[in-house]
């Protein structure tokens, strides 16, 4: 004999929303107010209220940062005394749950030692916390004893032989480039596949006084072509044409490697945090095992992020292509290494990008019969 029981129970398909960390940055520096605390800013936040009236090297970085970070701009403020040390920072921001895209340190460096230390880091909080992040780092513009040719042998000696590829390093030329870039790259009107050289997205903001060197002679462009090539990320122009633009964010990455800017970094680590959510939920669930059925309902399942990512629009006759290329069989490899462990090997595409554009003018001298 037996009664009759019914239950309904809600069950957890893992589809709904995850939280995006893209775009918010976590700034270090010292400054005048509330040293030692995390502070919340946003487009409406009163830096002198909050990082004090006194200048600072945080409060300079992050109002250039605000000027360029558009309408829905927001960070995390740490300030830290003249003295302090912003792994200090760093750990107690993962210590109360913070998750950054990247950490920008506004105190600027010296050694190659200090952005090698800068990206263990940066690696840490992914073997520690699961988190991904890159670290922007600053160096110090031109004194007024130096000349062009002084400052920049003495530049390219800090990043000489360093790989780095999760710290980008930015020469304060006009004294606040740092903030600049990182507002650039924090804009929510700019795709974060995008590169901070995209001159559609408009001129900077707010950027300082152009610099002089001992004699007297403005920022030349040869420079900057050359702290580029020693993978410093700088401002540059284009003759008759007006406004100050971004060249590459560059990475400290090895030559040949697929990490040597920017927005690769970001699309990698973005899909990396989708797809993470997702393999957490699957931990110990029957439901992903080695049957025909359930590998492709998984694989498909794992590729989601990817398909989100590579959506695009179309709005008065023109493409806005999404951040990848759309997925496409095989980009998505499942592989089991035991019956309890299991393997996931996916393939991003990112869309070409023009940065180096040259058109070629012919004349036709024919004669013209119709005329």
């Amino acid at each position: 004999m037996a009664l009759g029981k019914v239950s309904v129970n809600n069950l957890n398909l893992g589809q709904g929303a995850v939280t995006e960390i893209e775009r918010y940055f976590l700034f270090i520096g010292p400054g005048a107010k509330n040293v030692g605390q995390l502070i919340p800013l946003n487009t409406q936040s009163d830096l002198a209220v909050q990082l004090g009236i006194p200048d600072s090297s945080l409060k300079t970085q992050i109002t250039a940062a605000r000027a360029n970070g558009g309408d829905r701009w927001a960070c995390l403020a740490a300030p830290i005394a003249a003295d302090g040390n912003w792994q200090d920072a760093l750990t107690y921001a993962q210590q109360q749950g913070y998750s950054v895209e990247s950490i920008v340190i506004t105190k600027p460096v010296t050694t190659g030692a200090e952005l090698t230390a800068m990206h263990d880091a940066a690696i840490a909080l992914n073997n520690t916390y699961g988190r991904r992040a890159f670290v922007i780092a600053a160096t110090a513009g031109i004194q007024l004893v130096q000349t062009w040719t002084q400052y920049l042998t003495e530049q390219r000696q800090i990043t000489d032989s360093i790989a780095a590829p999760r710290v980008c390093v930015v020469p304060l030329l006009h004294g606040n480039d740092q903030g600049v870039l990182a507002g650039r790259l924090a804009n929510a009107a700019v795709s974060i596949a995008d590169s901070p050289m995209r001159v559609a997205t408009g001129a900077v903001l707010g950027l300082g006084s152009v610099p002089v060197d001992s004699e007297s002679i403005p920022l030349p462009s040869a420079i900057r072509a050359e702290l580029d090539t020693a993978r410093f990320s700088v401002t540059q122009t284009y003759p008759d044409y007006p406004g100050v633009f971004w060249a590459d964010a560059n990475m400290l990455d090895a030559p040949g490697s697929d990490y040597q800017v920017v927005e690769y970094l970001r699309l990698a680590d973005k899909a990396a945090r989708k797809v993470r959510i997702l393999l957490i939920q699957r931990v110990g669930d029957r439901r992903l095992n080695n049957t025909a059925n359930s590998m492709a309902a998984n694989t498909s399942a794992l590729m989601a992020p990817l398909r989100a990512m590579a959506k695009s629009v179309t709005f008065a006759g023109q493409v806005f292509p999404g951040e990848i290329q759309p997925p496409k069989d095989g980009d998505i490899v499942l592989v089991w290494q035991s019956k309890t462990k299991i393997e996931a090997y996916i393939t991003l595409r990112p869309h070409n990008c023009p940065k180096d554009l040259t058109a070629n003018i012919a004349l036709d001298l024919s004669t013209d019969d119709s005329e």
